[in-house]
């Protein structure tokens, strides 16, 4: 996690693990003597949304909640704590299913285990848990218990998307959280006005920004930070790699692969190229099988191609190298100098024919 989050966070480590409650405990030297309200989140459940999370702490601030519990109507609550309500709805206690009775195993509102709490109360209500329960823990929903005990107030959200609460506890589990996140930002691209022809095979990183009627084909992976324009064409089977700043009215073809490259406007690369450490100009097009070469072994250099050139099928760029506007780059050629803008660029080998060789 450290590698994850680097070195802007405290961190708090549990060196024996004694349930939820015990673990929150790590944490009061960092809490004690603040005021305000602290979110309690869990590691594995990673795919709650940050709306729901603003919404959770606007709405314990409004009501002056002491303790807001985000939780989750489902129709088979097996393995989750049950939220116990008294006779007018307000939250009694959380009481885990291995500790329930059948009767409270029978409810199907559930502990997400995501919580927002005033952090004096909590501070104080985590000094007086017990381990007095089956497992012999620390749990952190008997603080519920205890501020109730104490007459504070206690509310609960329910979430509306179910699927946000999942945790992730196998390979398996991950897959399916990683599926169902695709397939929400997908479909937020596509409430915003992208095409995007098949769901299940296109992976578009959640930080991605695409303009309105551009066309994802399927088996197309757009990677973090990719900014694309509108009315551009992308796939199929396309890798828009980091980096990458994608003007409007851009094709990028099947078998095309991306990355840190600015491309201008009404520019083609169709199909078969690659195009790293590179920028584009306006209206030009690249040739199928293209590449800019842009590592040598030892560091990374930039191709700088003008507007409204052409560039024939299988040229190789030598970078770093700058092609000139309105240029015409002849197909077959490795180009390893500059071109003059308006010019002609013909780096290739005289064709010689050895007559009778093959008989030979």
């Amino acid at each position: 996690m450290e590698k994850v989050l680097g070195n802007n966070v405290t961190y708090a480590y549990q060196e024996e693990l004694l349930g939820t409650g015990h673990t929150v405990m790590q944490a009061i030297p960092y809490l004690e003597n603040k005021k305000g309200k602290v979110v309690i989140l869990y590691g594995d459940v990673p795919i709650v949304r940050e709306e729901t999370l603003k919404k959770l702490i606007e709405k314990s601030i409004k009501e002056k909640e002491y303790a807001t519990v985000l939780t989750a109507i489902v129709p088979n609550p097996t393995g989750y704590g049950r939220i116990i309500r008294d006779d007018t709805t307000r939250i009694k206690e959380i009481v885990e299913e291995r500790d329930a009775n059948s009767e409270q195993r029978k409810i199907t509102e559930i502990n997400s285990g995501l919580y927002c709490f005033d952090i004096e109360e909590l501070v104080k209500a985590l000094g007086k848990l017990t381990n007095n329960n089956s497992q012999g823990e620390y749990y952190l929903t008997d603080v519920i218990k205890i501020m109730n005990q104490k007459g504070l107030k206690v509310g609960a959200m329910i979430v509306e998307d179910k699927t946000e609460i999942l945790g992730v506890n196998d390979r398996a589990q991950l897959e399916m959280l990683t599926r169902l996140l695709r397939i929400r930002i997908n479909q937020e691209h596509m409430k915003n006005g992208v095409t995007i022809e098949d769901t299940n095979n296109t992976y578009i990183y959640d930080d991605v920004k695409i303009g309105v009627d551009t066309v994802i084909h399927p088996n197309t992976t757009i990677k973090s930070g990719v900014v694309i324009g509108e009315n551009c064409e992308i796939g199929p089977n396309a890798y828009i790699r980091e980096g990458c700043n994608i003007a409007d009215n851009v094709k990028i073809g099947s078998f095309v692969e991306v990355k840190k490259a600015v491309i201008g406007e009404g520019t083609k690369v169709p199909h078969l190229s690659y195009m790293g450490d590179c920028e584009i100009g306006k209206k030009t097009n690249i040739g199928c099988g293209t590449i800019t070469c842009n590592y040598d072994g030892f560091k990374k250099s930039k191709t700088i191609i003008g507007d409204g050139a052409f560039v024939g099928s299988n040229v190789n760029f030598i970078a770093p190298v700058e092609i000139g506007d309105n240029t015409i780059i002849a197909a077959g050629s490795t180009i390893t100098d500059d071109v003059p803008k308006d010019s002609l660029s013909i780096a290739r080998q005289r064709q010689t024919n050895k007559k009778d060789w093959n008989k030979k």
